[in-house]
């Protein structure tokens, strides 16, 4: 079977999206290729043409990284991006590639999702929902332990009904997600995850494609809740030390606001319902 080529995917995808004016390049007529044309890069990262095509055919595998940063340069790459196409060529033993199946959240942070009266939640490296705290689990229906926000995203109606930004969100998911796999995109359970989104979601396919790469940090959201309305959350995202890449994600709102109290609302209103947000201690599903 041979290697994925995503190196070269990456590249191809990333070139597509560069506007030539960006880089100072005139546009006279119509240009049958979009984006940047093959020779235009190579011209502008300062290597052949012919290498160019051969690093995204993948049949050249190990550009070097002065190479690699030229070509960043060029298709205008942020700093998570460019890391991102420096780990795309970086050799690894197929060991390195191996990863337990199991997904145990430390027993300290299952404990602080407990006390912590804020929405909060542990993931996994491929967004699987580890563990999640009452509050977090009634704040949206995509954090639900043994779930996956990705497959919540683009296949539960209920959870499109909650974003009313929701292709600016699917596609800063999906684009987090791509910077916490990183270069294992061959990962039996990536692979099984992103084919299956692929056949079942045209968003997920169209927007998969872009290779566009997020660092997974902190920022703004807006959700609509069906019980106490807009909420307008700031979210932290802590690594989590010891683990295969967990992530401790607290949803967090500015005091006095109308989301702050319709979030004090909310962990009011469901004090008493049936806690179904148990931490998962063994293996995730994927």
């Amino acid at each position: 079977m041979s290697r994925p080529n995503t190196l070269g995917e990456y590249l191809r995808a990333r070139r597509e999206l560069t506007d030539p004016a960006t880089v100072g390049l005139p546009v006279v007529g119509v240009r049958r290729t979009p984006g940047l044309r093959r020779e235009e890069v190579a011209t502008l990262a300062g290597i052949s043409a012919d290498y160019y095509l051969r690093l995204e055919q993948g049949r050249d595998r190990n550009p070097s990284p002065q190479v690699l940063e030229s070509l960043a340069r060029v298709l205008r790459l942020d700093a998570p991006a460019t890391q991102h196409l420096l780990s795309l060529a970086t050799v690894r033993s197929p060991r390195s590639r191996r990863r337990p199946r199991g997904e145990v959240v430390p027993a300290g942070i299952r404990q602080l999702l407990d006390v912590i009266n804020l929405p909060a939640f542990v993931e996994s490296r491929i967004f699987d929902v580890l563990a999640a705290n009452r509050l977090a689990t009634a704040v949206s229906a995509s954090i639900r332990p043994g779930g996956n926000r990705l497959r919540s995203v683009f296949l539960d109606p209920e959870v499109r009904e909650e974003w009313p930004d929701w292709e600016q969100a699917a596609r800063g998911l999906v684009a987090g997600f791509r910077a916490s796999v990183g270069s294992d995109v061959d990962d039996p359970r990536i692979a099984q995850l992103v084919g299956e989104l692929s056949l079942a979601s045209d968003a997920f396919r169209r927007i998969w494609a872009r290779h566009d790469v997020t660092a997974l940090a902190g920022g703004t959201m807006r959700l609509v809740h069906p019980r106490v309305g807009l909420l307008e959350l700031r979210r932290e995202k802590l690594p989590l030390a010891e683990t295969d890449g967990q992530i401790l994600a607290i949803y967090h709102a500015e005091p006095g606001t109308p989301t702050a109290r319709a979030l004090a609302e909310l962990a009011s209103l469901t004090a008493n319902e049936p806690d179904g947000s148990a931490a998962a201690t063994g293996t995730a599903s994927a």
